[in-house]
């Protein structure tokens, strides 16, 4: 049986994919690694609650259109993401806003904020000589000044790229974002919201009628067959069937067999407890753990995304189910999480694009195939624009 397209990864962009291109009368098949559908944006309901199996995932986006678009494959409640840092004994608001400076130095007043805050930024620099930041922790206190540097940016940023801030580059934090105004919205985004259900229901009811096949892994079920009526291009095979074209949301380097060597990524460790015996363990959906000899990096308690009751019925849920989420040094087998974008890594990525730009029927997207961390607004008008472009 011949095929249009394989698309490899039934996440979010090769969801998007396949639910446009099967809309387009073109015939695909789906097939992933795991077992199951929806990549990162996996829930699944534990006691009642809708558990975000790969940690916390908060939709917001500016853009009316795909916040229209993913409104029609579920309906979204109206949660704000406003988490909590927790410094030792101490609970700050995030973002850096009012309620946060406020509690950090018993100031009420946004004029009061800012002398703190550029008085803290002048004394950093003139003591540390600072003119151009070398690393992050330079440019963190030229921006933020020490008491926010020490209390909510160093430890939670070390733990999260495995080392000390003045081995990492200065441009991972490019600003800082202060708001003086007393608001806990994490984001400026127009929408914002979580499903009503979890996001697994979202990309099945994209995968309706499209063949789909999961635990089956392109490197190892799928070959190359030389083209006969196009020279230099290649058609793919898998179980006997043929695929003109592939659509590859896995990892590039991996698509290559790291001819070049592998690309850098940071991984996470999640550990998941169910409380029974408890209705409310930490009174919001993620606290952030800033201090360095805390190991994890941030605790979810997931019935708060929707507000505690059953999405169906309306009734509290009893007991709770929360996650510790432990960032960790990524090795071949491990699940990439997010890339490590500095130098060696853009110049071996590189490298990596322009073995793909050779294969003109292979598409490669999401964060893995385009070596790029997305929020999920951006991966779905990125798979949008994809199939746009192609047909």
């Amino acid at each position: 049986m011949n095929y249009d397209y394989l698309i490899v990864g039934a996440g979010l962009f090769g969801s998007v994919c396949a639910y446009e291109l099967n809309k387009r009368g073109k015939k695909c098949k789906v097939i992933d690694r795991r077992d199951h559908i929806a990549g990162n944006i996996y829930t699944e309901k534990v006691n009642g609650i809708e558990v975000h199996q790969y940690g916390a995932h908060i939709f917001h986006t500016s853009d009316k259109e795909v916040w229209d678009y993913v409104g029609k494959f579920a309906e979204f409640n109206n949660y704000i993401n406003s988490p909590v840092a927790k410094y030792h004994d101490e609970l700050y608001n995030l973002p850096f806003n009012m309620n946060t400076f406020s509690k950090m130095w018993g100031i009420t007043t946004p004029a009061e904020a800012r002398e703190v805050i550029d008085a803290q930024v002048a004394r950093a620099k003139a003591e540390r000589g600072i003119t151009e930041p070398k690393n992050l922790e330079e440019q963190a206190l030229s921006l933020g000044g020490q008491d926010i540097y020490e209390k909510l940016i160093k430890g939670y940023t070390e733990k999260q790229w495995g080392r000390d801030c003045t081995e990492l580059p200065a441009f991972i934090i490019k600003r800082l974002p202060f708001r003086f105004v007393y608001d806990n919205n994490y984001f400026n985004d127009r929408y914002q919201g979580i499903p009503i259900g979890g996001y697994t229901q979202i990309v099945r009811r994209m995968l309706e009628g499209i063949e789909t096949e999961l635990g089956r892994d392109f490197q190892k079920d799928v070959s190359e067959i030389p083209s006969m009526d196009h020279p230099g291009i290649c058609v793919y095979e898998m179980d006997g069937d043929l695929f003109s074209n592939v659509i590859y949301t896995g990892m590039i380097d991996e698509f290559f067999h790291y001819e070049y060597g592998p690309l850098e990524y940071r991984s996470l460790r999640f550990e998941t407890e169910a409380l029974p015996d408890c209705d409310n363990y930490q009174g919001n959906a993620v606290v952030n753990y800033t201090a360095r000899e805390v190991p994890y990096t941030r605790i979810i308690e997931h019935k708060h995304f929707e507000f505690g009751k059953d999405a169906v019925i309306g009734k509290p849920i009893h007991g709770t189910v929360i996650t510790r989420e432990y960032p960790a040094a990524w090795e071949r087998g491990m699940e990439p999480y997010y890339p490590v974008n500095n130098d060696r890594n853009a110049a071996l990525y590189a490298q990596y694009r322009a073995l793909a730009d050779e294969k003109p029927n292979v598409i490669f997207g999401g964060r893995l195939g385009m070596y790029r961390y997305f929020d999920m607004d951006k991966v779905i008008r990125a798979a949008l624009d994809t199939v746009k472009g192609m047909l």
